[in-house]
């Protein structure tokens, strides 16, 4: 049995599965809230305390994690959480522990995803095959390299969302100097294109352009998570304010899909993960981030050729890590 595990900002989301006939078929999984923990081998250890399964019968493990995993070590991006492999095996008493970076995870789990799982936003050239990308909006703005050697993806991880946000237009660049003084300097795509982003284009919107915020808006984002609120908002078109914040998240997450898509060629596609997209489709299919992604000067005919695919699995990464514990621990 494999357990893998999909260690988010917000959420870590634990898993277990037996391989059958080459599949990953599932025995059970949970998500638990990440900052009830202090660290990783505490979730495991209530996951697994839960189940009836014989702890004896796990014989490898993987965990997706944001940020760059050294040596099997690394410190989260977005968790005040430090995790190494050793110390975890040592803790868990599973013999084989693996710690890769979150995208890398889901890079591996995307042929593992069924069709049905995949929405196709852009088409493109669907029979293209070569290089793709992964680009995640969730609590941070993760990507990842998917690179093509004629036979399989090997993805590649990268904190490319943590480069620096290139405004395109007037509205962006007064965003961006907004974001200069209230963060204090240097501004990151993730500080717009993630759940910290929605916050900070909401609070632009209402501070700077004075886009009107009702009191029902008000009392909501008070009494709920702020980022479903608006999302929920601008997908049902009740409010102007969120309306205007995910289209501005939309065509910011299109303009960096596209420089991702021409930085490594990715004729293959590129894919959309995380758990902001599938939430708002209607969203994304409004034409502001299409646009953006497209509007790429000269290069703009090759960019109309890259399809654009949405993970809807929210098991994606947990698919990932199941194949990297697999593949790598030869059982």
């Amino acid at each position: 049995m494999i357990l893998a595990g999909d260690v988010g900002g917000t959420k870590v989301h634990l898993a277990l599965y037996n391989l059958v006939n080459g599949s990953y078929v599932p025995v059970r999984d949970e998500k638990f809230p990440a900052h009830e923990f202090a660290g990783l081998e505490d979730v495991v250890q209530r996951f697994l305390g839960k189940g009836p399964e014989d702890k004896k019968s796990i014989t490898a493990a993987c965990f997706g994690c944001p940020g760059p995993v050294r040596d099997g070590r690394l410190k989260l991006t977005n968790l005040p959480w430090t995790l190494d492999a050793r110390d975890l095996q040592r803790v868990l008493g599973i013999p084989h522990i693996f710690l890769i970076n979150d995208l890398e995870a889901n890079g591996y789990g995307i042929p593992q995803v069924a069709s049905d799982k995949i929405f196709t936003l852009h088409a493109g050239d669907p029979a293209a095959t070569g290089n793709q990308g992964l680009i995640a909006a969730g609590t941070g703005l993760g990507e990842a390299l998917l690179i093509w050697n004629g036979a399989s993806h090997t993805p590649i991880p990268s904190e490319g969302g943590h480069c620096d946000f290139a405004a395109r237009n007037d509205r962006e660049v007064a965003l961006l100097q907004y974001l200069r003084r209230t963060l204090n300097g240097r501004v990151s795509f993730e500080r717009v294109v993630s759940g910290l982003g929605i916050k900070n284009v909401y609070a632009y919107l209402r501070d700077v352009e004075k886009l009107d915020e009702p009191q029902w808006l008000r009392d909501r984002l008070a009494a709920e998570d702020p980022n479903a609120v608006i999302g929920q908002c601008a997908e049902d078109g009740s409010s102007w304010i969120c309306f205007e914040t995910m289209k501005i998240f939309a065509a910011a997450y299109g303009a960096e899909c596209g420089n991702v898509a021409l930085k490594v060629l990715a004729m293959g596609g590129i894919y959309l993960g995380g758990g902001i997209p599938p939430k708002i489709l209607k969203t994304l299919q409004n034409g502001a981030f299409l646009q953006a992604f497209l509007d790429k000067g000269r290069m703009s005919a090759l960019l109309q050729s890259i399809p654009v695919r949405v993970i809807l699995d929210d098991r994606c990464a947990l698919l990932g890590a199941a194949a990297y514990a697999e593949a790598r621990s030869g059982i």
